[in-house]
């Protein structure tokens, strides 16, 4: 017949059962806020027509107007990860006008300042919608992001065709 060995238990002192139960509610809170904040640390906003944004850098100065050129650095990617397009694949930053772009890249120029670098989440309703572009490089209703960093605005001026360059050049 085997024994039994007793072994005493001593309650657990007044007050340590609300301490353990307070900080696993703690560490739970603490998750839920990194999760809701973003992996990156950054808060995503979302602007009236649908078009979300990370800023990963903020710039200082002015924002870009309508009738202005800008010089960019812009890496785009479909939702899957696969890029498309990039200015490093056109030789580096990209003289581009504010207009004239789809209205989820121009809408996105207009909140940068010089010395930002955004992300964007442009949806189909303010990129390519139903027709997508490229001979199906960008498939249709996709979203498209793209990291932008902002190196200088410059103001139109007439008979310029880009940051600098005249027109024809």
């Amino acid at each position: 017949m085997s024994e039994v060995t007793a072994v005493p238990l001593r309650p657990i002192k007044k007050g340590a059962l609300v301490i353990l139960w307070a900080g696993l509610a703690l560490v739970a809170a603490t998750g839920v806020a990194l999760a809701f904040k973003g992996t990156s640390g950054h808060v995503v906003a979302t602007t009236a027509s649908g078009l979300k944004y990370q800023v990963l850098e903020e710039g200082s100065g002015p924002k870009p107007k309508s009738s202005d050129m800008v010089l960019v650095e812009y890496d785009g990617k479909l939702a899957n990860g696969e890029t498309f397009d990039s200015s490093a694949r056109h030789g580096g930053p990209a003289p581009l006008p504010v207009e004239g772009l789809i209205p989820g890249f121009t809408e996105a120029l207009k909140l940068m300042s010089p010395g930002s670098h955004y992300r964007f989440w442009i949806p189909p309703q303010l990129a390519y919608g139903a027709r997508g572009a490229g001979d199906g490089v960008i498939p249709p209703n996709a979203l498209l992001i793209f990291d932008i960093h902002l190196l200088a605005i410059q103001p139109q001026q007439p008979g310029m065709g880009g940051i600098g360059v005249p027109n024809g050049g």
